[in-house]
Parts: C-alpha cells; structure tokens; sequence
C-alpha cells in the first residue's frame, strides 16, 4: 500500500467490465511532479424518489418494475433528507452505472406512486467531486497500490504512475498551487480569406510559457539567422514536423494548463484536421489519449485528459464588458498598450513576400502568445480561486456564466447540509413561471449638465446583505398570499411544497414580529428558521470579512496579491447569487424572491436619497445600490 499526495487537474469516468470507474489526473506533488492516474472503481450512482404519499407501496411498485426487467438496480433504501428545510423521506436508488439513469428515469417517474424524481441531473464525476469534498487544483491526499497498467491508459511516460485507490481521497490543501502554463497560437496561410483547413496550410506555431519556453516554429525564418532579435525563431522542415514538435514542446515541458484565445473554435479544430491530414497524434493526454471536444454549454470545448486546456476568449466575454473581445482590444483594456498587429486578411502576403513583411509576421506570432499568456497570468488566478469555491472541475468552471457557478456552489452546500437540490424548472413550468419582468434597481436619469464637486453615495454589497438581513428565499417564503401563485405538484421542481415550512398558520395570523414583508409587492419572508441561501451567501461575506482581514494584517505582497483575488471571487460569487433568483433555469428559482430583492433595494436608495437632502445633498444620478450628489446649502433642513 502506498500513498501520494497529489494535485488534483482533472477528472472523468470510464466504463471498465461494465461498471463506471472514476479517473483522477494530476500531478505527485514533490519531486519531479510526475503525472498520475488514480483509479476509483467503488462509488456509485444513485437518484432520490420522492414518493406521491406511501413509501412502501412506491418501492413495492419500483420493484415490480424490476421484476419484469423494465429496469436494473442495485439497492433501494429509506433516507431522511431535508427538502426546502422540510423533513422528509426519500427512497435513494442505487444504480450499476451512471447511463442508467437517464436510461430508467421515465420508466420510474410514470409510476403513479412515485412524485418526484431528484438529483438524475447531477453528472458521475461532479457527484464524486461533491460527496467526497474535493477540491479540484488542490492538494489531495490518496492511498492504494500502484499497477502497471490499466485499460484506456495508452501513454509513453515512463514516469506516469497508476494508482489503485482502497479508499476515498481526501483533500490535504486547498491553498494556491504553482501551474506550468503554455500559451499557443496558429498562423495560417490564407489567400482566400477565412482560412480552410482543407487547403490552407499551418505556417506558423507561437508558443509562451512561464516555464522558459517562448519560441515560433515555423518552416521559414532562414533569413533571419544573423539577427539576434530573431532568435525564437525554431525552423523545421514540413507542416507536420511543425505539429510534431508543437506537441513533444508541449510534453517535454510538463504543462499543466495549456492556453489560447478562441482555440475552442479556431485553433484547436484547425490543429486537430491538419495534423489528421498528416497523420500526426496530439496525443498530449495523460492517459496517452488524444484531443477530444466535449459539450459545454452550448458550444464545443476542445480537450485533453489531464492537460488542461484554458479558452482565454470565453473568459474574457464572461468577465469583461467591451465593444469588440478580440486579443489586440483585449490587451489594451489590460495593460494600456497596444500589441503588434498584422490584418489577417494580409497574413499570406506577409508570408509570401517575405523580408521585413515576414519578420513582422513572426513578430506578431510571438506577441500574441506573449500578450495571451500575460493576460491569462492576471485572469487565471480568479478562476482558480473560483474553482476553489465552486469545486467544479478547472476546465468546466472557465466556461461557466457567473449564474452556473453560483448554482453549483449551491448544489454543494445543499449537499453539506443535507438538503436535497430541487430540479431544474422544465418549460411547462417557464412558461407558468413567465408572470411579467421584474422592474428591476432604481434608476435616476442624470440631470443634464456638467457637474462639480460631486460626493459619491454607495451600500456595500447592497443586494446579498438585503437577502441575509431579510432572510429573502424560496424556502421561506409565504405563499398564501400570492394570488397568482401556482401550486406546483404536476411539475418536477419540488416548490409545491413551499407552505409546508410556514406550519399551518395562515398569513394574516402571523405576528409581524415573525416575518419581513417586502414593500410594493407585499411578499413574507419568515425570520426563522434562516434560509438556505441567505445562509449560503452569509457565509460567502463572513469569508470575504476574513480574508479581507488577513490581508490588512500581511505585509508580505505576495500572499496580499493572493488574498485579494480570494476577496474577489468570493465578491463576485455574492454577488451572482441575487441576480440568478431571477433566471428561469435556475434550480433554485423564484420571481417573488427576484422582486423582494429589487423592491427592498429600490426602498434603501430612495430613502438614502431623500435623508442626502434633508443635509443639504441632491441627488444628479441614481443606479441600483448608490447615487451621485451635489451639495446645495439652501436645501439643507436645519
């Protein structure tokens, strides 16, 4: 029996004799960080049922269903959970593989006993990542006993190590680990305009790195031999001796994150068909495997196992609000300097007239990688932290909105505090849930003019604090006074049982000692017990206060900088959580919830506004949580 500590970079599952085994990928920590394979063949999957009243007769008839063969298990057993904070019990069924889920789910939800199905949505790999509390591009502590091989695992590292676990990892270190990090970029010929991998050939690979590695391969650039400035320039003979030394580059170097900007949609499916052309493996994962474009969202993401691989574009669309999101724009809004261009409808030209035209055309190939490498060593570090928080897969949360990170931490908590996740709202609930907009933060329309000496009014965290101090969620939201409330027991959410938590006192019996009530809309919030996500979002803000804390207390740069990008990302979490009440996909959904918030924020800031003139300030200009003012004395009350 050995153990390893390891940092943990990606993670999958595979079927081996028939049965789902999960595969962590990461990096033996110490030594000469050798890559490694942990293999899990003994967690499960499972489903929650939610009967319609008797337990027992919905597993007699969730057995019959297994006794004429419409389905397979493995296990039916009683949990008690907690669902919206209200008791009760659940079946939780145990399958033999995670595709048999999708594969039964119907057959179980159409048995007239069975109410709800719960948590059939959750992917194997992200449910091993919740259930055993591991943080990925941490530290992991696993033990078992190295073997000499696997099935899929196909590499020729003599190094990599395959490590059978004989028990549950277990998270060592969640602090900031040191990445290898390599940035890319292609040039292609292109004398028809938008390039065709078909005909269009690779005349250029710019490659970055923060482990010493900057160089383009190229198959010209003998020109420029004398010139030391020229001197990144690596020469080969063909395009496929290009992609080939592109790729041993990328081995030898050990990366552990390779970057580029839109290679989700340009220069990794360019890559893939002209090294297919020349018959030339990107064989860059771990286990030997190739390159691989999974389903994120609603695009296509370009993928290795174990080397992961960063989109700068979609991360910059996310986080950033610009007029135009290509690398040149990108990188000014950054650094404030403009980076070497050359019009890519003009590429072939500056390749094929060759001299100072081509010597600006390496040039440009090496800024590129450089200005995407320098605006990925400001960027990633969020992300990482995010990843931290979230404890998502890194490759998945750099292409998650703001709004599927915060549902995922969410899906997290629940986990740790026994609740079980509603389900996501299906269109026939969207379109009863489509009752009107929400109006939405107060807005002034500024006053015309240029202004002077203006003093600036802004709430800290405005709509988090709001939903903390008002206990503003789903689970405690009082519902017999909605009108137009629908109740929900033909649908899959779970919402329907929302009253269930308020006891059995009707509204208008409630001592108002006992709850908030939003102005405008007039909707009650019980004080107790707090909400699940009130008390989510407290203990994002309780995170940040601290970390904030350390950061005033530390003199060392280095481990401020660190801090600071925590605070943020913790900021940013707080932050989503409020807005995604609002959205229609949101698993924990609610339009009242969504119009609390902005009822009770529009209260403060004009309230905020009125009490600035009673001193004598008025306000110019109002946005959501603060407002501009001007100090004019003959308004001031005495």
């Amino acid at each position: 029996m050995v153990k390893r500590n390891i940092v943990l970079l990606d993670i999958d599952y595979i079927t081996h004799d028939e049965k789902a085994v999960i595969r962590l990928f990461g990096k033996v920590k110490g030594g000469e960080s050798n890559d490694i394979i942990a293999i899990d063949d003994s967690f499960v999957p499972y489903l929650y049922i939610l009967p319609l009243e008797d337990i027992d007769k919905c597993i007699k008839d969730i057995n019959g269903l297994k006794e004429e063969g419409e389905i397979e298990f493995t296990k039916l057993e009683k949990v008690n959970k907690k669902d919206l904070q209200v008791p009760k019990e659940f079946i939780k069924m145990t399958l033999n593989h995670p595709q048999d889920v999708p594969k039964y789910r119907d057959k179980i939800w159409d048995l007239n006993s069975v109410k709800q199905l719960r948590e059939h949505d959750i992917p194997f790999y992200r449910r091993y990542l919740i259930d055993n509390a591991l943080v990925p591009m941490a530290e992991l502590e696993l033990e078992g006993e190295l073997i000499d091989s696997f099935e899929t695992v196909d590499s020729d590292d003599e190094s990599l190590e395959i490590l059978k676990l004989s028990c549950p990892p277990k998270t060592a270190n969640t602090d900031f680990q040191e990445f290898r990090m390599m940035s890319f970029d292609l040039e292609v010929r292109n004398p028809h305009g938008m390039p065709n991998p078909d005909q269009d050939e690779i005349i250029m690979i710019g490659i970055d790195s923060n482990v010493g590695v900057r160089k383009v391969i190229s198959t010209k650039g003998d020109e420029f031999d004398d010139d030391e400035e020229m001197d990144f320039i690596e020469i080969v003979e063909t395009e496929k001796e290009m992609i080939e030394r592109f790729v041993q580059t990328v081995k030898d170097a050990n990366i552990d994150i390779i970057i580029g900007y839109n290679s989700d949609n340009f220069d990794f499916p360019y890559l893939r068909d002209r090294a297919k052309r020349w018959e030339v493996d990107l064989d860059l994962g771990v286990d030997g495997s190739g390159l691989k474009f999974l389903r994120r969202g609603y695009a296509n993401s370009a993928a290795f196992r174990g080397l992961l691989h960063v989109d700068l574009y979609l991360v910059m669309r996310r986080y950033m609000s610009l007029d135009r999101y290509t690398l040149e724009r990108v990188y000014l809004e950054f650094f404030g300097e403009e980076k070497i261009d050359v019009p890519g409808e003009r590429i072939y030209e500056f390749w094929d007239n060759g001299g100072d035209e081509l010597k600006n055309l390496f040039k440009y190939s090496l800024d590129d990688v450089v200005a995407t490498l320098k605006i990925a060593m400001e960027t990633l570090p969020l992300n990482l932290e995010l990843t931290r928080i979230v404890r998502q897969p890194f490759f998945d949360v750099t292409r998650m909105s703001t709004g599927q990170q915060a549902e995922w931490f969410l899906v997290r908590k629940a986990y740790e505090v026994d609740e079980v996740v509603p389900n996501k709202p299906n269109m026939t609930m969207n379109n009863i849930r489509e009752r009107g907009s929400n109006s939405g933060g107060y807005v002034k329309e500024p006053e015309i003019g240029l202004h002077e000496n203006l003093v600036q009014f802004d709430f800290k965290s405005l709509y988090p604090t709001l939903i903390i101090s008002k206990n503003i969620s789903p689970d405690v939201l009082v519902t017999d006074n909605i009108s137009y409330n629908a109740k929900f027991e033909d649908f899959e959410t779970g919402y329907d049982e929302i009253d269930s938590v308020l006891e059995e006192t009707p509204s208008e019996d409630l001592d108002e000692e006992d709850y908030y009530v939003c102005p405008e809309h007039f909707f009650k919030f019980k004080k107790e017990p707090q909400g699940f996500i009130p008390s989510a979002i407290e203990d994002v803000l309780n995170e940040r206060f601290r970390v904030k804390n350390r950061m005033k207390q530390t003199e060392d740069p280095v481990l401020r900088k660190s801090l600071d990008v925590q605070q943020q990302a913790l900021k940013r979490l707080a932050n989503t959580m409020y807005g995604v009440y609002g959205f229609l996909r949101f698993r924990w959904y609610s339009f009242e919830c969504a119009q609390a918030i902005t009822a009770w924020g529009r209260q403060h800031i004009k309230k905020a506004m009125k009490e600035a003139e009673d001193f004598g300030f008025k306000a110019i200009y109002a946005d959501t949580d603060g407002f501009y003012a001007k100090y004019v004395p003959e308004m001031k009350k005495e």
